[in-house]
């Protein structure tokens, strides 16, 4: 009779609670994620195409405006920052670098603060307004490059031997190095590959979008749900269950003759011990009467019993990490599983839509395994793929 619970519900209920519980805290977890990186790529590609500023805009600012220039956006507090030796940048590009970590409040070693004011960027240069003026005109640079853990931004142009450029607040570094590749884009009329390029980043992304898990029936629970742990624990008490034994059989090589022998042995005199010391090589060869007596008696039938041979301890099963498994499943390296064994689950921790998976198998980086390996979309609801299972 299935055990049950004070509710009434037996053990395969509460474990389909827990798996659609898990399953959807994942889910949830890697939506609202993936949620956050859409926004923010559909806010860079509207601004993108309305990005535009105007000559009123610069309006009160000290600053001679050319007759075709405007002002696209102005930071009242930044830093003007020059390098103490002399370093090559890249060439400017369009490329559009997503954030891949938060940058920090910092500025990096080498690079020193000149100057203190506002940042202007206008449709033919940057320009910087603190005791004194400096401008970078887009015409003239010739190397471009942002600090990618420190919000700063160094530009190289032909008539400025030293290499400079801005140290800004964190919360404005991203907003300024964006409106900066516009503006430079406008500049030499590339703005329309900016923007392809953001239509091809939200389309991948697309592509990215996590599925809802399926739900956990009852009926799928195996009988390792009652074990504590699951799978897991069941694979560790078998793995302990065979090599236990082995390491007790190969700690105690000695036999039952072995030992009567040492008991029948006489004690050794205070004469004989500082034999002891001498060494295993220098002890002297047996004499040949000796060993023709040895043969006579082997030959009589009433030679010593030989010592019996340890069992040696059974070699561990190659695995490097992964679960045991009579499918001889590991992550040491061999040939990919295309059609996984139907026990694989039993094993491993399976992914939603495991058997729907069109590759190889592959562990994700959150545990589990998925069938999806060589596939653009393997793991992508796992934070990605750890590393291929072999057999």
């Amino acid at each position: 009779m299935a055990r049950t619970d004070s509710t009434g519900s037996t053990w395969r209920y509460r474990w389909a609670h827990r798996q659609n519980e898990r399953r959807h805290r994942t889910y949830r977890s890697a939506d609202a994620a993936w949620r956050r990186r859409d926004d923010e790529l559909r806010r860079l590609r509207a601004l993108a195409a309305d990005f535009q500023g105007s000559a009123a805009a610069g309006a009160g600012l000290p600053l001679e405006l050319a007759p075709d220039e405007v002002v696209l956006w102005v930071w009242p507090a930044a830093q003007l920052v020059e390098v103490r030796h002399h370093a090559v940048l890249p060439a400017p590009d369009l490329a559009v670098i997503p954030e891949s970590a938060p940058l920090r409040p910092r500025r990096p070693d080498g690079v020193r603060v000149a100057d203190a004011g506002m940042a202007v960027i206008t449709s033919r240069r940057l320009v910087l307004l603190g005791r004194g003026r400096r401008d970078w005109a887009y015409g003239k640079m010739t190397g471009l490059a942002h600090d990618p853990s420190a919000p700063v931004t160094l530009i190289q142009v032909l008539d400025r031997r030293r290499t400079s450029g801005l140290l800004l607040p964190v919360e404005a570094a991203a907003d300024f190095r964006f409106k900066l590749t516009l503006a430079f884009a406008d500049a030499i009329e590339q703005r329309a590959a900016v923007i392809a390029q953001l239509d091809e980043m939200i389309a991948e992304h697309e592509q990215l979008k996590p599925f809802r898990p399926a739900v956990a029936t009852p009926g799928q629970a195996r009988l390792s749900g009652l074990v504590p742990g699951g799978r897991r624990t069941v694979a560790i008490a078998a793995a302990v269950a065979v090599l236990v034994p082995a390491a007790l059989i190969e700690s105690n090589p000695s036999d039952p003759a072995g030992e009567r022998a040492v008991a029948a042995t006489p004690a050794a005199s205070p004469s004989a011990v500082p034999a002891l010391g001498r060494p295993a090589d220098s002890a002297p060869a047996p004499s040949a009467s000796g060993r023709a007596s040895s043969v006579g008696a082997s030959s009589a039938g009433t030679s010593a019993p030989k010592p019996k041979r340890a069992t040696p301890s059974p070699s561990g099963e190659r695995l490097c990490g992964a679960p045991a498994n009579p499918m001889g499943y590991d992550f040491c390296g061999g040939n990919r599983i295309r059609k996984p064994a139907a026990a694989t689950c039993d094993y491993f921790d399976c992914a939603q839509e495991f058997w729907a998976g069109r590759g190889y198998l592959v562990q994700c980086r959150d545990g589990v395994v998925s069938l999806n390996g060589g596939r653009r979309d393997a793991c992508t609801a796992h934070r990605g793929v750890r590393r291929t299972v072999w057999t």
